[in-house]
């Protein structure tokens, strides 16, 4: 089994991690209403994709 012969350094260790990070959700305005939803799903409010209604919602 392979045993480093000398500790890694921070700044090595570091840049190994820069990667693992989580991003922040993006949100977009509806087309129709104006409500923010997430990118290319639809509208939770008014049920419209890409400025056409897709769902009917209860008003």
């Amino acid at each position: 089994m392979a045993v480093p012969k000398k500790r890694v350094s921070r700044t090595r260790r570091d840049k190994r991690r820069t990667h693992k990070k989580l991003t922040a959700v993006q949100f977009v305005a509806c087309s129709k209403c104006g409500e923010p939803t997430m990118p290319h799903r639809i509208c939770p409010s008014c049920g419209a994709y890409k400025g056409r209604t897709v769902v009917e919602t209860e008003a």
